[in-house]
């Protein structure tokens, strides 16, 4: 069980188990909007004729349940499971077994490998959130594991780790995180000038006394594992809990937080690498904090939460594009922008046909939007048994396809990788 003691939505990460107790069930963006459903909502469910299933994951040793989105290296696309693999993990305070999950690739006709079997401390374990590329060789986080036991939070399970691996599968922690320096990170790493720059959901300097005792970091990390803090979250007024990447605009890091703010619902931030801090925006009543990372398209920034999409220039002029209904969804995970349309997914919505008893609300989407904020849904999922179901990372484009993940569904109920072309 990820970050720690939480009841676990679908992906099942801290993430948006965070978001669940405190923000009425939001993922990787922000909250549920509770809106009533619009006309659109009522409109035939959308079921791209241009859409495929690549891959069904399935038993043990293959990895289960994806719940990140996949890079691209030289046409071949790379990704992690949070479960699965050839291991065994134990959570202590659970007294329960579970596979450690694993890393993976597959090329764009299907071939999937596992690339690496997670296990048990002091390794990481439970990996959900994307791989960086840095000269070859892949960079992630692991929510869990490590060499230290994260009694400094809330919970009894371990802090996690970050890791590097090589595309023929040799594993390595880099660093394991103790609780001050960070804890239970949740988001991927971002590549500055070959350091890289990650956020941990707790751990830190300051406590928060909420979901987790400490409000979160903004750390750094050199390849040879070399890690600092550059930032530690407050409490009150101030950002706390950060889930999603930082990006990079001109040397200036740009982020978000799910808890704190004005209006204890969230924020947008910026930092210099050295640490300085602005606090950039607060967002009102949101029902839930912004997960996914930022996308920066000619000067703007665009982001989701639980229940919206919004915009943000670099002076914090922040504006609403679209609310979300129960036909299209809550927001999955982050954007992209390819030829100025931005897409993404949502974890549920897309109609009632889904064929998944627990999700009467839909099984989810991948959409579209418009900078104008005109959304349109392209794949509604789980309409048939090899479908996926439970979007909850980003999608990639690879010469005008979209590839992405499904946390479950598929032929063995275990996820998926998919492909789009809008």
């Amino acid at each position: 069980m990820s970050i720690s003691g939480f009841t676990r939505f679908a992906h099942t990460s801290f993430v948006a188990a965070a978001m669940l107790v405190g923000c009425g069930g939001g993922q990787p963006p922000m909250g549920a909007s509770g809106a009533m459903p619009r006309a659109s909502a009522l409109a035939p469910r959308a079921n791209s004729t241009n859409y495929k299933t690549l891959y069904s994951f399935g038993a043990i040793p293959d990895g289960n349940n994806p719940h990140a989105g996949l890079i691209d290296m030289g046409g071949t696309l790379y990704g992690t499971t949070e479960y699965g693999g050839s291991h065994t993990c134990y959570y202590g305070s659970y007294s329960v077994y579970y596979t450690c999950g694993t890393v993976f690739s597959i090329t764009t006709g299907g071939a999937e490998r596992v690339l690496y079997s997670f296990g048990a401390p002091p390794d990481g374990y439970n990996p959900d959130t994307s791989l960086l590329d840095v000269g070859g060789t892949l960079y992630g986080t692991t929510e869990n594991g490590g060499s230290y036991r994260c009694r400094y939070e809330s919970n009894d399970s371990d802090c996690g780790t970050v890791f590097s691996v090589t595309t023929g599968g040799t594993e390595n922690v880099l660093h394991s995180f103790a609780g001050p320096d960070g804890a239970l990170p949740a988001a991927a790493l971002l590549n500055v000038n070959g350091t890289l720059y990650g956020t941990t959901a707790g751990g830190g300097a300051h406590s928060c006394g909420s979901y987790l005792r400490f409000c979160g970091t903004v750390f750094s990390i050199t390849k040879g594992g070399t890690e600092h803090v550059v930032y530690s979250f407050n409490h009150g007024h101030h950002a706390n809990t950060p889930l999603g990447a930082l990006i990079d605009a001109d040397g200036t890091l740009y982020g978000t937080t799910s808890h704190g703010g004005a209006h204890s619902s969230g924020t947008v931030f910026t930092m210099t690498p050295g640490g300085g801090f602005k606090l950039l925006h607060s967002f009102g009543n949101t029902n839930g904090g912004p997960r996914g990372a930022l996308v920066e398209v000619k000067g703007t920034f665009y982001g989701t939460t639980g229940s919206t999409v919004f915009s943000i220039t670099p002076g914090g002029t922040e504006k609403l594009l679209h609310s979300f209904g129960k036909g299209d969804g809550r927001p999955g995970g982050y954007l992209i922008e390819v030829k100025g349309t931005l897409y993404g997914t949502t974890s549920d919505g897309g109609g009632s046909g889904c064929r998944s008893s627990s999700s009467s609300s839909g099984c989810g989407t991948v959409f579209s939007i418009a900078t104008s904020g005109t959304e349109k849904v392209l794949h509604s999922f789980g309409y048939s048994k090899a479908d996926g179901t439970k979007p909850a990372g980003g999608l990639i484009d690879v010469d005008g396809t979209l590839y992405g993940t499904t946390f479950a569904g598929g032929t063995n109920g275990h996820g998926t990788v998919f492909a789009l072309t809008p």
